[in-house]
């Protein structure tokens, strides 16, 4: 048989034997009979090593019960997977324990090592790497509490005299978009602002009270004066540099949300209907309208429960404002 072999192998050239599956079997079973000793004497179409891992193949494909095996633990629910995700995405510190805890606490049993799988396939790191990349949006939402910003817009009144301009100086909460109109007035002046910055400071209401910061562009009646007033009960001036209203932006967006949807519609017929109007649509702005930046939500929300009658249109400035609401 070996010579036999030796003739077969010269036919074919030098060029190595190839087997099939049920070929390598056949040779499996035979070379297990026998044994590695009589295999180094007798095996030249493969080495005794390869005929016998061979038949631990065989013996393997014949007790493996994959096919007949369940799919194992079911799959956590998309709604636990997208909650576990939110969590480790909003607390840029919470580990894998503390989020476990979180989600019992909510009714949720999650073992620690699910936690981990879950924020693996939602491609989220782990929280000591998560915890070094804070972003400005991030940085700049938690000192949001602490800013306000300040700027003026003009508006055509129609007087005895004709046409005369006014200036509006308002301030905004940058954190809940509240707004207040700080002054009015056609000429306005270093004193005029001194008072505003009074009235903003008030111990009672002002506007002011617990902020820190105020954004303020390069306007000339943003006097030096002014800026240390305000400096002086605790609030920075931040200056803007020049010709730069994107760094301004919440300021710059309400002044476009006046216009759009009250002062382009309305003719300001003397100074009181210029106030009166622009008192009504503050109140509109704060209390009625909801605002995209917010997730549509109301900057000031409505602390009674909503009625489940008819639904009930409201208005403002004879309709050139709108809002809704259910009847008691």
């Amino acid at each position: 048989m070996r010579a036999e072999n030796q003739v077969l192998r010269e036919q074919l050239g030098g060029k190595r034997l190839k087997f099939s599956d049920k070929q390598r079997r056949l040779l499996g079973e035979k070379g297990r009979a026998l044994g590695r000793k009589a295999l180094r004497e007798l095996a030249t179409v493969a080495a005794p090593d390869t005929v016998l891992r061979w038949y631990r193949e065989l013996v393997a494909k014949k007790c493996d019960g994959a096919s007949q095996r369940g799919p194992g633990r079911p799959r956590k629910s998309a709604e636990v997977r997208e909650l576990v995700a939110r969590m480790a995405r909003e607390n840029r510190t919470w580990g894998y324990g503390r989020i476990t805890g979180a989600m019992r606490v909510l009714g949720y049993e999650l073992a620690w090592s699910t936690v981990k799988r879950i924020l693996v396939e939602a491609g989220i790191p782990p929280a000591p790497e998560r915890r070094k990349g804070m972003g400005w949006s991030e940085f700049l939402r938690a000192h949001w509490g602490a800013i306000a910003a300040a700027d003026f817009f003009t508006v055509e009144v129609l007087t005895l005299r004709g046409l005369t301009r006014y200036l509006v100086f308002f301030v905004i909460d940058l954190k809940t978009r509240r707004v207040e109109i700080a002054g009015v007035a056609p000429a306005p002046h270093g004193p005029w602002m001194m008072q505003v910055a009074r009235y903003l400071l008030d111990a009672e209401d002002g506007f002011l009270l617990g902020k820190t910061h105020i954004i303020l562009d390069r306007d000339p009646l943003c006097t030096k004066p002014f800026r240390a007033f305000l400096k002086h009960a605790g609030v920075k001036s931040v200056r803007l540099p020049p010709t730069s209203p994107n760094l301004n932006s919440y300021a710059e967006r309400f002044i476009l949300s006046a216009r759009n949807e009250c002062l382009n519609r309305i003719v300001p017929l003397g100074e009181g209907h210029l106030r009166c109007t622009l008192a009504e649509y503050v109140k509109h702005y704060n209390l009625e309208r909801t605002h995209r930046g917010l997730g549509n939500s109301l900057v000031v929300p409505h602390t009674t429960t909503p009625g489940d009658g008819p639904v009930v249109r409201h208005q403002r400035l004879g309709g050139v404002l709108s809002f809704y609401q259910r009847a008691a």
